[in-house]
């Protein structure tokens, strides 16, 4: 499963509505990520630029996609970002395979002098 951060603003109207009737969003979501063949892995309410953040485990970037689309069209959220995260491991692998690709970087104009 591949690990990704959810991170959603609300609309005013939802705002306006959870107010009225409080209810917990991370719970009504979680049977469209299971739908989906993911798990909740754990989800909060943050201050900010957004107002909820979850952490998801899918099977793929699709699956992740297809979740941030149907939030999105819901018409509830003002924004949806959806971030693919990477274990310490994963990222000690990308930083192995990144000395073996041999990428030449332009060189600066101090370095032409």
């Amino acid at each position: 499963m591949a690990v990704y951060l959810l991170q959603a603003g609300y609309t005013p109207e939802a705002w306006a509505s959870m107010v009225k009737k409080p209810q917990d969003r991370i719970a009504a979501v979680r049977p469209a990520v299971e739908k989906l063949g993911g798990k909740v892995v754990a989800g909060y309410l943050s201050f900010g630029k957004y107002d909820i953040v979850a952490i998801l485990d899918m099977p793929n970037n699709v699956s992740a996609a297809a979740f941030a689309m149907a939030a999105a069209a819901g018409g509830a959220c003002s924004k949806v970002k959806t971030t693919p995260l990477m274990s310490t491991k994963e990222g000690m692998e990308a930083m192995k395979k990144a000395t073996a690709a041999s990428y030449k970087p332009p060189t600066s104009r101090a370095a032409r002098k």
